[in-house]
């Protein structure tokens, strides 16, 4: 075979080999079945100058960032019975975008909880008979609890006036540790709690909104009010999971000085946690107990 030809063979089968291998890629490719349960990361896009969506509103229960889990409906039914950041996934060693950025957006939440005001104008809408402790602002709030727990002598005279005198329930709202619980819930809570009470023949008067408010404020407002029983409703120190929790607390005949064990409370009232509704159900009922056994907390056998 002359040399001219044999170069031809040869370019000839190269030609066929590498035509084949790119059909073979271009096959595998087009044919290659397509990747499922694999996790999505919501998108974090640049800043254009508009507005982004709101990170928060995605649901951390239902979002699950791990690729290819082995028993992906196990993972997220787990997921559905806890709050807790399960399955976040990684990128090396670091937190996904999303991750990183959804914590630093439930941490700013908690910080504005705390250091923000109930609105004046929720206030009057609720028709509450406003009052402060002792403390001047939120600074001092936060450093001096003792303050939180005082009325002066002037508020107290108001209360007096503004109250029904021994009543058998005198309710009270306090900012506490966060005001975004008190806006969040009390619209559902509290005529929850004045339907449940009325259907015990016991009517509830005017209630206070506290501004500055320690939960052993209630026992001062016990002592003014002379009241049989004292419902403080106040937000909850706030949390990554959410900035809108709030407890009631609640104890018959309270004095300044008594045992914390004379407290009932309820607590983690918020829309993930024992709704507003139900929780004001349940308060009503406890407080009808209350005043037919005369004792709460550790004294109250139910």
């Amino acid at each position: 075979m002359e040399e001219k030809d044999l170069k031809s063979m040869i370019e000839s089968i190269l030609m066929e080999m590498v035509g084949n291998k790119s059909e073979e890629a271009t096959e595998s490719v087009l044919t290659e079945p397509a990747q499922t349960n694999r996790p999505t990361e919501p998108e974090v896009v640049e800043d254009s100058g508009e507005c982004l969506d709101d990170i928060t509103e995605v649901d951390l229960r239902k979002l699950l960032l791990v690729p290819d889990p082995e028993d992906r409906e196990g993972y997220l039914k787990m997921k559905e019975k806890t709050p807790a950041r399960l399955g976040v996934w990684r990128a090396g060693p670091r937190y996904k975008t999303f991750t990183s950025l959804r914590f630093r957006a439930d941490h700013a939440a908690a910080q504005d909880a705390v250091f923000s005001y109930v609105s004046e104008d929720f206030v009057k809408e609720m028709n509450l008979v406003a009052v402060e402790t002792m403390c001047r602002d939120k600074d001092e709030y936060i450093t001096r609890p003792d303050l939180g727990r005082q009325f002066s002598s002037d508020t107290i005279e108001y209360m007096k006036k503004h109250t029904t005198n021994k009543a058998k329930v005198q309710i009270m709202v306090g900012d506490g540790l966060s005001s975004a619980a008190i806006e969040a819930n009390l619209r559902d809570i509290v005529p929850a709690i004045a339907q449940g009470l009325k259907m015990y023949g016991i009517e509830v008067g005017n209630i206070l909104f506290v501004k500055h408010c320690r939960v052993p404020s209630m026992d001062m407002v016990g002592e003014a009010t002379e009241a049989d029983v004292v419902c403080l409703l106040v937000g909850e120190r706030p949390g990554l999971v959410t900035a809108e929790s709030m407890s009631a607390y609640i104890a018959y005949k309270p004095t300044v000085g008594m045992p914390e064990a004379r407290r009932t409370v309820i607590s983690n009232i918020h829309s993930g946690g024992t709704p507003a509704v139900e929780a004001g159900a349940h308060i009503a009922e406890l407080i009808k107990t209350m005043i037919d056994r005369k004792a709460s907390g550790i004294d109250l056998k139910l």
